[in-house]
């Protein structure tokens, strides 16, 4: 595989490797198995609902909630075999909740000054989902969250640090660290933080500034929140270096590529290669008219969405088309930037970690003198 990438990223490799080699795995694990997103659960019946269109919105029917267990609506589906759009709209909204049609924003009576605008609009996007309703797509989280707005109806990785910025400034330190503490559960339940949280994004997840979130916890004293958070840190770590040790020269394995001078950097990856569920019908639709392989294509359109930057130019091939993209063979420095910072958090906290653990066994020993 060819793998382009800048000269930044040879200098960045010597700071990567020396201390992302020694770092130890928590002693969690990931579940062995994730929830499956509704394009396996609802196999032949989802592929007809995304294909025939009939909601606007490709996320629409990822988003509904079933009323019974999959199996048993695939039954059903099986035995009825609705044979128009308009019979399998009716079917599907007899058997799922779809969400609402996104209507437009409220405007806030009179002029009012852009920050108190802002402000007034953490509540209104901010979210609680402790449970999910069976089989839903949602992924439930302990504290509240802020959402996009609109059809982004659940949190999202990357696009959670800048909302955080504001956070911050607005004084809601507590929402901060509402935040923190569900992408820390996120990366303590399935061993990353996912794109968003749903379970058709759990094949992916998105540039990892889970450690500049948590810094924001503790803005005087980020090494003090860095060892709070040292377990969930090194975690997802691991889970961007899986397959780092014996990879020989240009030969990549999942999020990692292995230069040729044998140094290991990283690149945007989805652990699948079919249409994104709430992309399903333009995912399709491109990949037939491309000429190229389908699931290398839709491998790169979901490395594309990992890398938050979809569909930019960055990733064609020719600079101009969507079937040109080749995001799996590009290293990215932004992305190897992230990991570096990354690193030199988990540093931090080690190093603080230690010298509390040294604090504690001293003061135990000057006790025991008394």
């Amino acid at each position: 595989m060819t793998l382009q990438f800048r000269a930044f990223c040879w200098a960045l490799s010597l700071a990567l490797l020396p201390m992302g080699s020694a770092l130890p795995l928590t002693e969690t694990s990931a579940p062995d198995r994730t929830p499956d997103p509704p394009q396996v659960l609802f196999k032949d019946l989802f592929v007809a609902v995304q294909s025939a269109q009939i909601y606007g919105d490709g996320k629409a029917f990822p988003d509904a909630v079933p009323k019974s267990a999959p199996g048993e609506i695939l039954m059903l589906y099986h035995d009825e075999r609705p044979d128009s759009p308009a019979a399998l709209k009716r079917f599907v909204e007899a058997h799922f909740i779809v969400p609402s049609e996104i209507g437009g924003t409220t405007s806030p009576p009179g002029r009012v000054p852009i920050l108190a605008h802002i402000d007034g609009l953490w509540n209104t996007l901010t979210r609680t989902s402790a449970t999910a309703p069976p089989y839903s797509s949602l992924l439930p989280l302990p504290e509240p969250y802020v959402v996009p707005g609109g059809r982004f109806r659940e949190m999202y990785y990357w696009d959670s640090y800048f909302t955080m910025l504001g956070l911050a400034e607005s004084g809601r330190g507590d929402l901060v660290k509402d935040m923190v503490r569900d992408f820390a559960h996120l990366i303590d339940t399935y061993g990353h933080v996912p794109n968003g949280a749903r379970t058709y994004y759990l094949s992916r997840s998105q540039p990892p500034f889970f450690f500049a979130m948590v810094a924001l916890t503790s803005p005087g004293d980020p090494s003090a929140a860095f060892a709070q958070y040292l377990p969930q840190l090194r975690r997802e770590h691991a889970f961007w270096m899986e397959g780092e040790h014996g990879l020989r020269p240009q030969a990549p394995h999942r999020h990692v590529v292995a230069m040729p001078d044998g140094s290991v950097l990283n690149r945007f990856w989805d652990d699948r290669d079919t249409p994104r569920d709430e992309s399903y019908r333009e995912d399709a639709e491109l990949a037939r008219s491309s000429g190229r392989a389908a699931p290398q294509l839709f491998r790169d359109l979901r490395a594309a969405a990992e890398s938050g930057w979809d569909f930019g130019s960055r990733w064609f091939a020719d600079g101009h088309t969507r079937a040109t993209m080749d995001t799996t063979e590009i290293v990215p420095v932004d992305l190897n930037s992230l990991m570096f910072g990354l690193e030199n958090a988990i540093h931090a906290g080690c190093v603080e970690f230690r010298g509390r653990k040294r604090a504690r066994q001293s003061c135990e020993s000057d006790c025991d003198s008394l």
